[in-house]
């Protein structure tokens, strides 16, 4: 064996070891970074309790719109458990706090084949719920005599149990719109709000509509409002950028809509965005109509504060952020860029998208300002409308999946507001290609990826 003493060589040979062990090593530090994502990912939903979303269906209709529902709040960032009533246990109900039953009657009230074991097997017995809160989508025909009645035999023995409903029962007659229309409302109220429901919220209040301004006339999109309210008694309540109101129209005070904060205390009172829904008879939707036509400026509106803890800042306060929005989800993007702006946070990237610039850039001059001051450095936009090749903000995303991936490095969180169908998921798709699953999945178990979608 030949020894030597000299240093140069020492340290090429030393430098060569070390490079060819990262090479080696290099593989399996990323295969355990991998590992270590996953099971963080699962060992936060192991520790969340996942709503129950069950299908009876004897044609498959029950099962594709229970899909659809689970697709949804898995968006909305909800941890779901899809399967068909007949798997479901009496252990699984007694765990369960959230539970969305979508089930068929098959010929003159019948349970569905699929549904036969869990109703010979539970239904003909007692089991304690009171800690359940539920909810049926009721499929049928009124052609036969017993329309829907296996979805009511299943809700009134649920309420039997005590079993609370989450709202009233939705029957569909064959496949109507309307009534589905009808179901995924309730699911995107109860997206936006499951970490404060309904029985544990303030009262309404009287709240007076101070402003209101049209921002996109010229659209080719639905009429957009900008909307100030101040509480008629008392001083402002607090709340937090990124919580929620919910507001009701006096045609139907039994059914709130749920609107993201645009403001923060400082500014005085509550700012909303309000899309005006038409339907195709010309009438406006309850809520959106009274707000941005019926009620006069002055008027008493109904209204009260809701907390939602799952898109507020909370541990991200410190860190940077990217906002991603569209259309009206602008305006919990905006209460959190005030927020930030006022504490000097200014480590910010904002992509938001809508149809054309010209008409669609909601707050543009004071989006403007906060890029100009450098309160938000980096400013994206996709006006899909503007060009012969729409591009969307999940196209800008992919765009700059490395700076991206550099924010997240550098300790980012991700805040989504917007179109539930369309942005939220093509948004959700571009960033597992950008990162891949099990990283998206750990984000959102850190409360790194959170969503406000509807």
């Amino acid at each position: 064996m030949i020894f030597t003493h000299d240093t140069t060589r020492l340290a090429l040979l030393a430098a060569l070891s070390l490079s060819y062990a990262g090479v080696c090593l290099a593989p399996w530090l990323r295969a355990r970074a991998k590992r270590r994502t996953s099971d963080a990912a699962k060992a936060a939903l192991a520790n969340s309790r996942p709503w129950l979303v069950a299908y009876a269906s004897q044609t498959g209709n029950a099962e594709e719109l229970a899909t659809q529902t689970a697709q949804s709040l898995q968006l909305a960032g909800i941890p779901v458990r899809l399967c068909a009533l007949a798997e479901v246990t009496a252990a699984d109900l007694q765990q369960a706090e959230r539970a969305l039953f979508l089930v068929s009657t098959y010929g003159e009230g019948d349970a569905p084949d699929n549904a036969a074991a869990f109703m010979g097997r539970l239904m003909t017995g007692e089991i304690a719920l009171p800690q359940l809160h539920y909810a049926v989508l009721a499929l049928g025909d009124r052609s036969y005599g017993q329309f829907c009645g296996f979805g009511r035999s299943l809700d009134a023995w649920l309420a039997a149990q005590g079993a609370s409903r989450l709202f009233e029962r939705i029957e569909v007659d064959r496949s109507a719109s309307a009534a589905i229309e009808q179901w995924f409302q309730h699911l995107s109220h109860l997206a936006g709000t499951s970490d404060a429901p309904d029985w544990s919220a303030p009262a309404f209040g009287d709240w007076r509509l101070t402003q209101r301004r049209h921002l996109n006339p010229g659209s080719a999109g639905g009429a957009i409002y900008h909307v100030e309210l101040a509480p008629v008694a008392g001083s402002l309540p607090e709340w937090q950028s990124g919580d929620l109101v919910q507001v009701t129209a006096p045609a139907d005070p039994s059914q709130p809509r749920e609107y993201s904060i645009a403001s923060i205390p400082r500014d005085g009172g509550v700012h909303l965005l309000v899309r005006q829904h038409a339907h195709p008879d010309g009438s406006l939707g309850l809520a959106s109509g009274w707000l941005t036509a019926q009620a006069k400026v002055g008027d008493v509106v109904q209204l009260r504060l809701r907390q939602h803890r799952r898109f507020r800042l909370e541990d991200n306060v410190q860190r940077p952020l990217i906002l991603i929005g569209n259309g009206s989800g602008i305006a919990g993007l905006r209460g959190h860029l005030k927020s930030r702006v006022l504490a000097g946070q200014r480590r910010n990237w904002l992509i938001f998208g809508e149809r054309n610039v010209a008409h669609d850039f909601h707050y543009r001059e004071e989006i403007e300002g906060w890029h100009a001051s450098g309160d938000l450095p980096r400013l994206d936009l996709a006006f899909s409308r503007d060009q012969a090749e729409r591009t969307y903000v999940q196209d800008r995303l992919r765009g700059n999946a490395d700076e991206v991936k550099l924010w997240l490095e550098q300790g980012a969180a991700i805040y989504i507001c917007g179109s539930l169908a369309g942005m939220a998921g093509g948004v959700d798709q571009a960033l597992q290609e950008i990162l891949g699953r099990p990283a998206l999945d750990a984000l959102a178990a850190e409360g790194r990826y959170r969503r406000d979608v509807y």
